[in-house]
C-alpha cells in the first residue's frame, strides 16, 4: 500500500471493524438508558394518575353530597362490588382510571377505599408502584383522618409488602 493510496480516504479492515464495534456499543448504551427512562416515566405517570383519580373521587363525593368508594386493582382505580364495601355504598365516578401496562401495583389499602360526602378519605394505606427496567419504586401514602396524599420513593426491597415507614419523601416533589 502506497502513501498515495492511503490518502485517498480508504479504511483498512481493522479500522472498519473498530468503528463498527464502537458504533454498536454506543447504540447498546443508548437503548439501555432509554428503556430505563421509559420505565421511570411509566411509574411517574401511574403515580400521577392514581393521585388524580383519588382527587376526582373526592370531588365526585363532595359535588353529589354522598359518600362513595373506590378499589385499587393492578389496572388502576375501579368501582368496588357491594361485598367489598359491606354496604350499598356507590362507586365513585372517574373519567380516567386505567394505568398503563407494565406497572406493578402493590398496596395495603382496604378492599374498598371509602370517601365521605365531604371528600374525606376514611381509609388509609400505602401504594407502591414499580416497573421492570428500573430500581425506582414510587409510593403514595394516604394518611388519616384527612386523606392527605404524600408522595415519595419506597426504600423497601422489591416485592416487599407496602409500609408507610418505607416511603421516604422525595425532595424534588
Amino acid at each position: 500500500m502506497r502513501c498515495s493510496d492511503r490518502a485517498s480516504g480508504g479504511m483498512t479492515l481493522p479500522e472498519l471493524l473498530l468503528a463498527v464495534v464502537v458504533l454498536g456499543l454506543m447504540v447498546v448504551a443508548g437503548v439501555g438508558g432509554t428503556s430505563r427512562s421509559l420505565a421511570r416515566m411509566r411509574i411517574e405517570a401511574a403515580a400521577r394518575q392514581l393521585a388524580v383519580g383519588l382527587e376526582q373521587a373526592r370531588s365526585h363525593a363532595e359535588a353529589n353530597g354522598r359518600p362513595c368508594a373506590l378499589s385499587l386493582a393492578s389496572s388502576g382505580w375501579t368501582m368496588p362490588g357491594a361485598a367489598a364495601t359491606g354496604s350499598q355504598l356507590p362507586g365513585c365516578q372517574l373519567s380516567e382510571a386505567t394505568l398503563r401496562q407494565g406497572v406493578e401495583v402493590r398496596h395495603n389499602l382496604a378492599a374498598a377505599l371509602r370517601i365521605s360526602s365531604t371528600g374525606l378519605v376514611l381509609d388509609g394505606g400505602t401504594v407502591v408502584l414499580a416497573a421492570a427496567g428500573t430500581d425506582l419504586q414510587r409510593c403514595l401514602v394516604l394518611s388519616l383522618p384527612l386523606g392527605v396524599v404524600r408522595f415519595g420513593q419506597s426504600k423497601a426491597a422489591p416485592g416487599a409488602a407496602p409500609r408507610s415507614a418505607d416511603c421516604v419523601v422525595d425532595p424534588l416533589l
